[in-house]
């Protein structure tokens, strides 16, 4: 059994990613959201974004060919009538995940496995919201999907070994290594890392120690890797960044994750990044940094 036809819960900037991964991949993509314009939206970007991979020769076929695996929905109903795989990828948001479950729950066929795109709420407790718990699992995607190399497939202690199978099986049809975390934990394995170094050097900032360039420029240059932490947040979104940080803060109740205050400060303000124009840098309307 592959997992063939699947639907999507968020069109955001990681709903979209996931759906154009899939439809890179020959998998048909349902894309719903709430609103009918954030989908439309997204059609757009994921557009643009295979127009360029096909220049540079990343993915092959056409745009046209592409383009028609991905479908749009504003409600849930399909989920359970064509869908073999439902991937939630809302705000990062512990009881609006929960009540999503619920939905998803009600909607899915019973065969039907879910999953969450989380990047800090442990699987468990979306799976304890629904009827079907050996039937869910976590996939956790990275930042921009269709780039990067690597997925999470998380294992609850509910998770039925052909659930977490299917789901190791469809993450590298997607041509992305899984990442097999066989214990349920808040943040995993990947942002365990990268969250304790996020923090530090938000710290590093907000004490004068180091500038936000010079941090990034640093990581970059001396650690190799393709984007320095602030350049990551601002793509992601300060407040997902935030909202991921109280999630585990409040799980854990570990002091060492709770957002620093320049985080919250600059969440308060309304500096969300890349999509407010203004985060940790600033932006020009068509989405480039400013000089």
């Amino acid at each position: 059994m592959q997992l063939r036809k699947v639907f999507i819960l968020g069109s955001g900037l990681m709903g979209s990613g996931i759906a154009q991964a899939c439809a890179q991949s020959g998998i048909e993509a349902t894309l719903c959201d709430q609103r009918e314009e954030a989908v439309e939206k997204a059609l757009e970007t994921i557009s643009r974004s295979v127009g360029k991979l096909l220049e540079k020769g990343v993915v092959h076929g056409t745009k046209e060919e592409i383009l028609s695996r991905i479908h749009k929905s504003s409600g849930l109903e399909g989920a359970g009538i064509d869908a073999d795989l439902v991937i939630e990828a809302v705000f990062e948001n512990l009881e609006l995940k929960r009540e999503v479950f619920r939905r998803l729950d009600r909607a899915a066929g019973p065969d039907t496995i879910l999953a969450s795109n989380t990047s800090a709420i442990a699987i468990s407790n979306l799976a304890a919201e629904t009827k079907r718990p050996e039937r869910v699992v976590g996939i956790h995607f990275f930042s921009p999907v269709p780039m990067m190399g690597a997925a999470e497939v998380i294992r609850t202690s509910f998770t039925g070994d052909e659930t977490f199978a299917l789901a190791v099986d469809f993450v590298r049809r997607l041509g992305k290594h899984p990442i097999l975390v066989q214990r349920d934990i808040p943040a995993f394995v990947i942002n365990r890392i990268n969250y304790r170094a996020n923090i530090e050097a938000m710290k590093l900032v907000q004490d004068g120690i180091a500038t936000v360039e010079d941090i990034d420029k640093g990581l970059r240059l001396a650690a190799g890797r393709k984007m320095g932490p602030f350049e990551i947040g601002d793509l992601v979104g300060l407040d997902v960044t935030h909202g991921a940080l109280l999630s585990i803060y409040e799980e854990t109740k570990d002091p060492s994750f709770y957002p620093p205050a320049i985080l919250r400060l600059k969440v308060g303000m309304g500096h969300l990044g890349r999509k407010t124009g203004k985060g940790w840098y600033e932006y020009n309307p068509d989405g480039s940094m400013k000089k």
